[in-house]
C-alpha cells in the first residue's frame, strides 16, 4: 500500500510538471513561469553602481556610456553609426518588451501571443494597412543614406541585445505570456512610427458628420457644427502676415449624395490626447535668452511611453527623450536649440464609398472608367490554432476597410469605404529628427521640418540667437475647404486629394511681437489661411489659458514655465458656470443636491485632488450635454451621430435660451431652458451620490477621477500604478485625466550653458521587478522636474554621476 502511494503521487507529480510545461490553447505554460532557474525569480533587478566594460559585436570603435542617478544614458561615441548602435542597444536591454509588443501590435500580429482575443485588433490594424505604411515608410528610409545609417545602426544595437539574452534573462512579460524575442529589423521601427501615427493621426467621425447632415439638413449642420468656434485663439497669432503666393484650392466638390446606411464605429479625435508645448523670448525671460516647456499629453501607461537618453558624436549633443523602437532625440535639446510637438489633429483620413463592378471586386469604377484592384493577402497567426488568411482590396485611395460579412474591430465600419490616409505615405521622419538633433539656428529648424509627414505636429522652437518660433507642421493634403468632414465619392476624381500644401507654406510664425509663442491643439491659425487643414480642433480652453497667463509673465524663469504646466484652472467652469448657477433654485434641491449647489458657488475653480467642485461640474457638464442634444441625436436607430461642442452649447445657452432644443421630444411637456439645467443638475448629484455615498471626502476630484498609469497588458494591476493622487483634467493646463496626461514634461532655459529639467510618470527600466520601473512617478505627481544632466564629454564631473559603461 505504501508504494502504490508513492507511485500514485509521483505519477500526479509528474502530471502536474507536464502541464505546467505545455501550452494549452493560448494559455502559456506555466512551469517555465514558476522555474527557480528561468522563472521570474531571475527577473529581480538590482542597481549597479560599479563602472563595466561590455564586448559587443557591431561597433566601430569603443563607446563609453555615462549613467546618471536617474539611471538616464549619456552615450558618446566616436561616430554617427556607433551612437545609434548604442542607442539600440541601450534601449533594448531597459525596454525590449514594450518595443516588441508595440509593433506586434501594430503590425496585427497580438493573436500570435496571446491567442484569438486579439483577432478582431489584428485583423483591424491588417485592413486598415499599417503593415503597408510601415513598408511605405521603410523604403523612403532605406532611400535616404542617412536614415539608412541611423535606422540599420540603431536595428544592429537591438539585436546586439538579444543575441546576449539567454530565456532566464528574457522580460518577466515573455513569461508570463509564453513567447520569446525576435529579431529586431527596419520595419519595426518603422511600425513604431506608424503606431504612433495612428495614435495622433487616425481620429474621424465623418460618417458620423454625414449622417448628422443626413438627418438634419445642411443648415441645421453648419449651425451646429461650425468650421470656427465662438471662443479661440489660435496656434498663429491673427493678424499674422502670410509670406507666400498660395496655390490654386480645388472647387468644392458635392458630397452630400453619397448615401450610407450604417454606421461607422471609427474613433473620433480624443480631446484628452493633446499637448502644450510654448517658447517664451529673451524679452520676457528673466535670463536674457529663451526659455522653452513641452508637456505631451498621452495614455498613461507603464512601461512609460518615453526613454531618456542623450546621444553625442562628433556631429551632436543632443538629450531629451526618445520612442523606444526608434532612434534619435524626439523632444529635446541640444547646445544651441531646444524644441518640443503637440499634436495639430489635422483632417488626414478620409472615406470614399467604392462602386466595384461586381461581386468579384477585381475592378472598381473611377473618372468614368473601370479600374484594377489590388489584393493584399494578410495571414494572422494565431496562437494554439489554425492560421487565418484575410484578402485586404487596395484601391488607389487606399485599402477598403471591413469588410461585408465580416465582424471586425471597428465593427460597424460601412462595406465597401476606402481609407485615405497619411500613414500610407512613403515620409522620413528620421532626417527631421536627424537634422533637429544637430540644428544651430532657425534655418535648420525650418530644414528640418520640411522632411516631417506624420503626425503633423506644432514644433516650437527656440534657439540661442533669441529667436522663437511655432509651426504646425506636416504633410498636409491639398484640398478643399470641408473636404473630408463628410464621406467622399470613391467614383469622382474631384473628391481626390488634389496634391500637398507645399511645407515652405506650412503655417509658421517666428519671433510674434507678443513675445511669445504656444500650441496646445487648437486651432491653427485664424480662417484668414489660405488653406483647409482641418474643421475642428481641441477645446480651445487650454490654449486660451496658456496664452493669458504668458501674456501677463515677465522675468519668466524656469520654475514659472514648471508652475504653469501644472496650472489646474478649470477655465471652461469659469466660463460657464456664471450662466448656469443663477438658474437653480436651491428651494427645488434635497440636501445633498442643496450642498453641492453651495459648494459649487464657493469654487475657485481649481480642479486640486481636493475640490468636491471639480467633480460636481465634470459630471455636471457631461449630463447637461446629454440631456440638451442626446433626444434628437441619438434616437435608437441605426445612424450614429455626434454631439455639438462645449462652445457650441455654451452660445446656446447664452445667445438662444428659448432655442427648441432645450425640449425633450421623447416626453410630453416641453422643457425650458431652466427645466433643463435644473435637471441634470439634480441628476448629476443623485449619481455621485450612488457612486461615492453622501456628499463628502468621496466626492474629492481625485478620488472621483482616479487617474491609472496602468501597464500595457490589461489586468496586470500589480505593475500599474493605480488610484494615483492627481489633480487636473480634460481641458486643464495640467490636462491629466484617468488614463492620459502628460507623459513628458521638460523645460529648457537656453544659453551658452543650456539648462533643461523634467520628468515623466514611471522610470527608465521597463522591468517591474527594477527599483527604476516607476521611480519617477512621485516626482511627477507633485508637479516638479528633476535636472536633466547634460553633459560635454565623458570625463565631467557632477554629482548625478553614478557609473560608466564601456561597449567595445
Amino acid at each position: 500500500m505504501r508504494y502504490l502511494k508513492a507511485i500514485v503521487v509521483s505519477l500526479i507529480a509528474i502530471l502536474v510538471v507536464c502541464a505546467l510545461n505545455r501550452p494549452w490553447g493560448s494559455i502559456p505554460a506555466f512551469g517555465p513561469l514558476l522555474s527557480p532557474f528561468v522563472g521570474f525569480w531571475q527577473n529581480a533587478e538590482s542597481v549597479p553602481d560599479s563602472d563595466e566594460e561590455i564586448s559587443v559585436n557591431g561597433t566601430q570603435a569603443p563607446v563609453t556610456v555615462v549613467f546618471d542617478d536617474m539611471a538616464v544614458p549619456h552615450v558618446f561615441a566616436q561616430n554617427d553609426h556607433d551612437v545609434y548602435f548604442a542607442q539600440g542597444y541601450l534601449t533594448a536591454r531597459d525596454r525590449l518588451w514594450q518595443m516588441e509588443f508595440q509593433t506586434h501590435a501594430a503590425a496585427g500580429r497580438l493573436s500570435e501571443i496571446v491567442g484569438d482575443r486579439a483577432l478582431p485588433l489584428d485583423r483591424f490594424n491588417r485592413e486598415i494597412g499599417m503593415i503597408y505604411g510601415a513598408e511605405q515608410a521603410m523604403k523612403a528610409m532605406m532611400s535616404d543614406p542617412i536614415a539608412k545609417q541611423i535606422v540599420e545602426a540603431y536595428s544592429a544595437g537591438v539585436n546586439a541585445w538579444i543575441s546576449r539574452l539567454k530565456p532566464a534573462d528574457y522580460p518577466i512579460e515573455y513569461k508570463l505570456l509564453g513567447y520569446a524575442p525576435e529579431p529586431w529589423s527596419v520595419l519595426k521601427c518603422a511600425l513604431l512610427l506608424k503606431a504612433m501615427t495612428s495614435t495622433l493621426a487616425s481620429g474621424a467621425d465623418d460618417l458620423q458628420m454625414s449622417n448628422v447632415r443626413q438627418k438634419f439638413g445642411a443648415a441645421v449642420t453648419n449651425d451646429l457644427f461650425p468650421d470656427y468656434p465662438d471662443h479661440e485663439d489660435p496656434i498663429i497669432p491673427p493678424g499674422t502676415k502670410w509670406d507666400f503666393k498660395p496655390l490654386n484650392v480645388p472647387k468644392s466638390a458635392d458630397s452630400g449624395s453619397i448615401a450610407n446606411s450604417l454606421a461607422l464605429n471609427w474613433p473620433a479625435s480624443d480631446p484628452a490626447i493633446g499637448s502644450n508645448d510654448w517658447a517664451v523670448g529673451a524679452q520676457k525671460s528673466a535670463t536674457g535668452y529663451p526659455i522653452l516647456a513641452n508637456d505631451p499629453h498621452l495614455t498613461l501607461s507603464l512601461p512609460s511611453i518615453w526613454y531618456q537618453i542623450q546621444l553625442v558624436s562628433p556631429t551632436m549633443n543632443a538629450c531629451g527623450v526618445s520612442l523606444p523602437g526608434s532612434p534619435g532625440v524626439i523632444i529635446g535639446f541640444n547646445k544651441n536649440i531646444a524644441w518640443g510637438v503637440t499634436n495639430v489633429g489635422a483632417d488626414v483620413l478620409d472615406f470614399y464609398k467604392i462602386r466595384f463592378r461586381d461581386a468579384s471586386k477585381q475592378e472598381y469604377f473611377h473618372g468614368g472608367v473601370w479600374k484594377p484592384v489590388r489584393r493584399r493577402l494578410e495571414v494572422i497567426k494565431v496562437k494554439g490554432q489554425s492560421d487565418v488568411i484575410d484578402t485586404v482590396y487596395y484601391t488607389h485611395h487606399g485599402p477598403i476597410v471591413n469588410q461585408a460579412g465580416q465582424r471586425g474591430f471597428r465593427a460597424n465600419i460601412p462595406s465597401g469605404y476606402a481609407a485615405r490616409w497619411i500613414a500610407h505615405e512613403p515620409t522620413n521622419e528620421l532626417r527631421c529628427y536627424y537634422i533637429l538633433n544637430r540644428a544651430k539656428n532657425y534655418t535648420d529648424y525650418v530644414e528640418a521640418l520640411a522632411y516631417y509627414g506624420a503626425p503633423a505636429q506644432n514644433f516650437v522652437f527656440a534657439d540661442n540667437n533669441k529667436d522663437i518660433a511655432i509651426s504646425p507642421n506636416g504633410k498636409f493634403p491639398l484640398k478643399w475647404k470641408e473636404q473630408g468632414k463628410y464621406l467622399l465619392d470613391g467614383t469622382n476624381p474631384a473628391h481626390d486629394w488634389q496634391g500637398w500644401i507645399p511645407p515652405a507654406q506650412n503655417p509658421r510664425v517666428k519671433n510674434p511681437p507678443r513675445g511669445f509663442v504656444s500650441s496646445a491643439n487648437q486651432f491653427s491659425t485664424d480662417p484668414s489661411y489660405p488653406y483647409y487643414i482641418n474643421w475642428q480642433f481641441a477645446p480651445a480652453e487650454r490654449g486660451i489659458r496658456i496664452n493669458q497667463r504668458l501674456a501677463a509673465m515677465q522675468r519668466v524663469t524656469t520654475d514659472s514655465m514648471r508652475q504653469l504646466q501644472n496650472d489646474l484652472y478649470n477655465l471652461r467652469a469659469a466660463m460657464a458656470l456664471p450662466k448656469l448657477l443663477p438658474t437653480i433654485n436651491a428651494s427645488t434641491l434635497n440636501g445633498d443636491q442643496a450642498r453641492a449647489l453651495t459648494i459649487l458657488k464657493s469654487w475657485n475653480y481649481q480642479n486640486d485632488t481636493s475640490a468636491i467642485g471639480a467633480t460636481i461640474f465634470t459630471e455636471w457638464n457631461r449630463q447637461l450635454n446629454d440631456a440638451i442634444w442626446k433626444d434628437e441625436f441619438d434616437r435608437g436607430d441605426t445612424l450614429l451621430t455626434r454631439l455639438p461642442s462645449f462652445d457650441r452649447t455654451l452660445r446656446l445657452i447664452e445667445r438662444d435660451p428659448k432655442a427648441h432644443w432645450f425640449d425633450n421630444v421623447n416626453t410630453r411637456p416641453i422643457e425650458t431652458m431652466t427645466d433643463v439645467l435644473a435637471s441634470s443638475f439634480r441628476a448629476t448629484c443623485d449619481s455621485l451620490a450612488k457612486k461615492h455615498g453622501p456628499i463628502g471626502p468621496a466626492w474629492a476630484w481625485g478620488t472621483h477621477k482616479a487617474t491609472a498609469i496602468r501597464h500595457l497588458v490589461p489586468g496586470l494591476d500589480a505593475f500599474s500604478a493605480l488610484n494615483v493622487q492627481i489633480g487636473g483634467g480634460s481641458g486643464i493646463v495640467n490636462a491629466t485625466t484617468e488614463r492620459t496626461g502628460p507623459s513628458w514634461r521638460m523645460v529648457v532655459e537656453l544659453g551658452p550653458t543650456p539648462s533643461a529639467h523634467g520628468i515623466y510618470p514611471g522610470g527608465q527600466s521597463g522591468n517591474p521587478g527594477s527599483p527604476n520601473y516607476q521611480n519617477m512617478i512621485e516626482t511627477w505627481r507633485t508637479g516638479q522636474l528633476t535636472e536633466l544632466v547634460y553633459l560635454q564629454s565623458a570625463q565631467d564631473k557632477n554629482q548625478h554621476i553614478k557609473r560608466t559603461m564601456t561597449l567595445k
